[in-house]
Parts: C-alpha cells; structure tokens; sequence
C-alpha cells in the first residue's frame, strides 16, 4: 500500500522530480564536454639507476655483489628522500627566481625497483613541469650528499635510463563523477519537492483520504 501511495505521488508530480534533475542534466552536461572537466594537469615519469662512488669509501673492499647491494640501498635512500620537502626546496633553489613555478603544486610519487627509481612528477602547467623535471634531474645528480652522509661527501651517481615525456594527466576520479553525483542530488531534490506538494495539496482526490478524515463514503465514480 504504501508502496502504491509512492507511485501515485510521482506519477501526479512527475513534473517536480523532472524539472530540477533535467537543469541538474544540462548543466553536467555542458561540464563533461568541456575541456575543463577533463583537466588533470601533466606528469612525467623518471626511471633511473643510482650508486655510490666508491672512492668515497676508504678502505673498501668487496666484490661486485656488493657493489649492486650498494646501488639498491641508494636507490632505496633516494627514493624517500624525493618524498620530503627538502627535495622540493632543493628543486625550487635548482629552479632558481623569477621562473613563475609554483613548486609548493608539484605532486611527487616515488618507488623504485631494486636498483631502478621510479620518480613520478605531476603540475597543472606543462612547461613548469618541464622545468621541474629538469631542475629534479640536477638535484638528484648533485644534492643527494648533502643529506645522506654515507656518501662521503661526494655526489650520488645518478643515470637517467630513458628520456621522460610531458603527457596530459588523468582527470582526477572526483572530476569524472561529481556532474553524476550532482544529477543524482537533483534527482533526489526532485523527489522530495514532490513530496512536499503532496503533503502541502489540499484537494482531496482519493477514497481513503475522505475516510482518513472520518467522513463515510456513500459511493464513488469510476474513472473513464
């Protein structure tokens, strides 16, 4: 029964529940054609190897599987120090003033694979994320040393393996779904204006609301 009251207030304010789900739609619409909904910035990949100079230890004396355990365990050591603030500060002296990048909107995601880093560099600007990118490059070949004592003072040999490329970002997930969310909000708005209507209509219209007013019912017409 109450199921059937439900139909029968929908199907009578059908229109209510239309009206701002359909303005909801357009608008959602318009979003998800544009360009800028789409819009999830630029990143760029870096994969690199890295060692220690092994002059920089005196006395050393080992053979070349410790010279790959080595390179791990830098790579290791590399890969949380680009995680920190003081490898974006170190980007941003490398960058230098007056370039107009904002290094405080660089995302960075770091992991690394035995003895190969991984370095992911996300920016809503494509030409500053070059630049970035660059500036990292620098900072990784000169400025490890200065806060890893272990290296003995002396640089971290940092290779590049392959030559990272500037492409257009995802669109973050909350981007993709939010005009959909905003349609179901409007959809549900809808439906409690229609509601409202009917709680707020004083025409009688049906059988049992003249007897939920206490008033006996002599006959009814049947609809054509």
């Amino acid at each position: 029964m109450e199921l059937m009251w439900v139909w029968r207030v929908l199907r009578r304010w059908w229109w209510l529940v239309l009206i701002p789900t359909v303005i909801a739609g357009v608008f959602a619409g318009r979003e998800l054609l544009s360009s800028r909904s789409v819009g999830g910035g630029f990143s760029t990949t870096l994969r690199y190897s890295a060692a220690q100079v092994l002059q920089a230890i005196p006395g050393r004396d080992g053979d070349f599987q410790d010279v790959w355990l080595a390179s791990e365990l830098t790579v290791n050591a590399l890969t949380d120090w680009v995680r920190s603030s003081s490898f974006r500060e170190e980007i941003q002296q490398a960058l230098g003033d007056g370039v107009g990048v904002d290094v405080g909107q660089l995302g960075v995601v770091a992991d690394n694979k035995r003895s190969v880093g991984l370095l992911t560099l996300s920016y809503p600007d494509a030409d500053g994320l070059a630049q970035i990118n660059s500036a990292a490059v620098v900072v990784l070949q000169t400025r490890a040393q200065a806060y890893f004592p272990q290296l003995g003072g002396e640089p971290a040999q940092v290779t590049i393996l392959d030559t990272p490329v500037v492409t257009p970002a995802p669109p973050p997930i909350t981007n993709r779904i939010a005009p959909l969310i905003r349609v179901a909000l409007a959809l549900l708005a809808g439906v409690g204006l229609a509601f409202l209507a009917e709680y707020l209509d004083p025409t009688v219209q049906r059988r049992e609301q003249v007897e939920a007013l206490g008033v006996p019912v002599v006959g009814t017409l049947p609809k054509r």
